[in-house]
């Protein structure tokens, strides 16, 4: 009886929705709308590496591995350049012989640096097979996808989604470092350094990167000592004109100026302050990481930015000297702390499928329960690690010691 109601509701239900169909829109509609899906999902399969088979089911013989961020659109440098480095390692360890002997496929999605086209690449990625997920690269979609993963219970790390609200579930766990962490370490390196006596902030408080390293940042320089003199907000409504903003900095006698910010909106603002005959020092963090590929921009007005990275590609340690050349034999061009911070996603993803002993003939679910709690115990020694590696906390909080880098003569140089 019980399924013969059951039977009878579903009919029901199919009857209603053809109705609704039939009476909502018109056959015109529809086919615009299946057009449109049919090329999102042409655009996601040929963003797939060669690597990857974006057609059929996970197989007992591999590893599948999927990524999620912008290949194309406004943060496509961060995108481009994680999908790149993370491919670099699955080429090594698939050349070695796999993980215990295992290969990987890897197949990366193209989000655009949006919440909603993230949540259809992670969906086309679930049909594929994939059992763990590298990604998203960049925050909001990070945050969309994570509640996904959650629910199905697939691992996930990230290597450059830094808000704290990428963690909140115990199955996501970042490479880079945390947004208060960024914060922290900014405001004790300007310190320790002795980079300025009075300081001044430029961030844009309705972006949670950008206001959630602002905060901490106070709060340590507060505590060290610090002289913050001016601390001056924008909005996304409001990031191109900055002359306000520096010319309070300037009024306020600032030496040094704090951008938690993306390249794109520091690009401007030291375009304004040259032309005001304004010269602070500037020091900023990952996301200005690009600010030299900027279209049309005057590489010279950033000589003497400094910026807060885990990953210095002038290093003179083999492991990074050897992924800098291979990158640059690959990609045509020096690799940046988002293709780093892949590269180690990727081998962080091995050390835990060795430590945990997982194998692919298991569920997505099981392999995530097992790699949850090897994350705890493994040390990566990663190049963007420092001397003491890559350890991660249950919370899916990474941590690694940062460094500094400046820009001269058109390149980043790491400082002491």
């Amino acid at each position: 009886m019980k399924r013969m109601k059951k039977w009878l509701t579903v009919l029901m239900v199919l009857a209603l929705t053809v109705g609704c169909l039939a009476g909502c829109g018109s056959s015109s509609s529809s086919s615009s709308s299946s057009d449109s899906d049919a090329e999102d999902a042409t655009e996601g399969s040929a963003s797939a590496d060669a690597s990857s088979d974006s057609s059929g089911d996970s197989s007992a013989d591999a590893f599948y591995i999927g990524g999620i961020g912008p290949n194309t659109g406004a943060v496509a440098i961060y995108g481009v350049a994680a999908k790149n480095g993370a491919q670099i390692a699955v080429d090594e360890i698939n050349a070695a012989g796999g993980i215990n002997g295992y290969q990987i496929e890897y197949n990366f999605q193209d989000d655009q640096g949006d919440a909603e086209k993230a949540i259809n690449a992670y969906n086309t990625l679930k049909d594929w097979g994939m059992q763990i997920l590298y990604g998203t690269v960049t925050t909001i979609p990070c945050i969309a996808v994570a509640d996904q993963s959650a629910e199905d219970n697939i691992f996930q790390i990230t290597p450059s989604a830094s808000s704290t609200d990428v963690i909140v579930n115990d199955n996501v766990f970042q490479v880079c470092f945390t947004d208060p962490n960024q914060g922290i370490a900014s405001a004790q390196y300007i310190s320790e350094n002795s980079l300025g006596t009075k300081i001044g902030i430029i961030y844009d408080s309705s972006d949670v990167y950008s206001s959630g390293i602002e905060e901490k940042f106070v709060e340590t320089a507060e505590s060290l000592g610090l002289e913050i003199v001016s601390t001056e907000a924008f909005t996304a409504d409001s990031k191109t004109d900055f002359q306000t903003q520096l010319q309070k900095a300037q009024d306020a006698g600032v030496d040094i100026i704090f951008l938690p910010i993306y390249y794109q909106e520091a690009s401007i603002i030291l375009q304004q302050a040259d032309t005001m005959g304004y010269d602070p020092a500037f020091f900023g963090v990952d996301g200005m990481d690009g600010i030299l590929t900027v279209e049309n921009f005057d590489t010279s007005l950033a000589e003497g930015v400094m910026l807060l990275t885990p990953f210095s590609a002038d290093s003179e340690d083999e492991a990074t000297a050897a992924f800098v050349a291979t990158y640059e034999e690959e990609y045509g061009e020096t690799p940046n702390q988002f293709a780093a911070d892949g590269y180690d996603a990727i081998y962080t993803i091995k050390a835990a499928i060795e430590q945990a002993g997982v194998t692919p003939d298991m569920s997505a679910s099981d392999i995530c329960d097992a790699l949850m709690t090897a994350m705890t115990e493994i040390t990566v020694d990663g190049i963007t690690g420092g001397d003491a590696g890559l350890t991660w906390e249950a919370t899916g909080e990474v941590s690694k010691s940062p460094k500094a880098v400046v820009i001269q003569d058109g390149v980043y140089v790491g400082m002491d």
